[in-house]
């Protein structure tokens, strides 16, 4: 295959909706680190160590990889590569950001809306199809999403602009990472993801560089472990399945929140959340079965 001829795409869709759930379960227990970092130091600082490991992770893996770094800096797509890394570098400050003004669970309450995004966006942008009974499961989610939440006059919040902004920011990454894995592989991706980060919140953080503790050290190594995983997961996830089909399963993500503030903040279970997240596994479940019975009558 030469550089610049679309490689073929998998609908695995089993496969995309099992990463899916694992990149949500990461993308919960960086929501609490981050937190949890960034109400002790700037965000800009906390953002870039994490972008320097995941960039010599990322690396480290296309040194060791068919071809080397020659293979996975090769595409045929570079300015989408480089708006890719830093729409996601921008998205992650505007995230933490979000949950130091507004807090974690009124930030998720906005920024939760991103697979509606995604969905509502994969038909113009990649030309998906997406059907009516994946809208309604997606719609289902969202109602068990809102139950949850049962979100108060602090969703109206004018910083609550800051959430939405970075779920349309995500959206739209996601959406591109779909768009660009048509032609480069998800080592390419994954390269240029991390490395295009690193250099643009190198350039930035150093200038609010400050002391760091020792054990939030440790909590910051965590971090910067499950930030490369986590955007691999998703790569890797986009590439297996379209973006509208596993979109319902990310409202898991809510739910492992959910569980973290119950094990590790204390707070109480509510029947609102137990009845929430059935909504939202009922209609991941939904959206899996429909994939299968379409699957089997093709």
């Amino acid at each position: 295959m030469t550089q610049g001829t679309a490689r073929a795409q998998q609908n695995n869709i089993p496969v995309g909706i099992a990463l899916m759930l694992a990149a949500t379960v990461v993308f919960a227990l960086q929501d609490g680190i981050s937190r949890h970092l960034a109400s002790s130091y700037n965000t800009y600082m906390v953002v870039m160590i994490r972008y320097w490991f995941f960039a010599a992770f990322v690396i480290a893996l296309a040194a060791r990889s068919r071809g080397g770094l020659r293979a996975a800096t090769r595409t045929a797509q570079p300015g989408l590569q480089i708006f890719r890394g830093l729409l996601l570098a921008s998205e992650i400050c505007v995230a933490v950001f979000a949950f130091t003004v507004l807090g974690l669970i009124e930030s998720m309450a906005v920024f939760i809306c991103y697979p509606l995004l995604v969905a509502a966006l994969s038909g113009p942008v990649l030309g998906e199809k997406v059907g009516w009974r994946r809208w309604a499961a997606i719609g289902v989610g969202l109602v068990g999403v809102l139950i949850i939440l049962q979100p108060g006059m602090g969703v109206f919040n004018p910083w609550a602009v800051v959430p939405l902004i970075s779920a349309l920011m995500f959206a739209l990454y996601g959406l591109l990472t779909r768009y660009a894995a048509r032609q480069d592989s998800t080592a390419t991706s994954f390269f240029w993801t991390g490395v295009t980060g690193a250099v643009a919140m190198t350039a930035v953080g150093l200038w609010f560089w400050e002391p760091m503790s020792a054990p939030d050290w440790r909590w910051m190594a965590l971090l910067c472990v499950s930030g490369a995983l986590g955007h691999w997961l998703l790569i890797k996830c986009y590439e297996m399945a379209e973006a509208s089909a596993v979109q319902p399963f990310a409202y898991f993500h809510l739910m492992w929140t959910a569980i973290l503030g119950i094990t590790v903040f204390g707070e109480t279970l509510r029947s609102a959340v137990i009845i929430g997240a059935a909504l939202i596994v009922a209609a991941g479940l939904f959206t899996l079965w429909r994939e299968r019975a379409q699957s089997r009558s093709r």
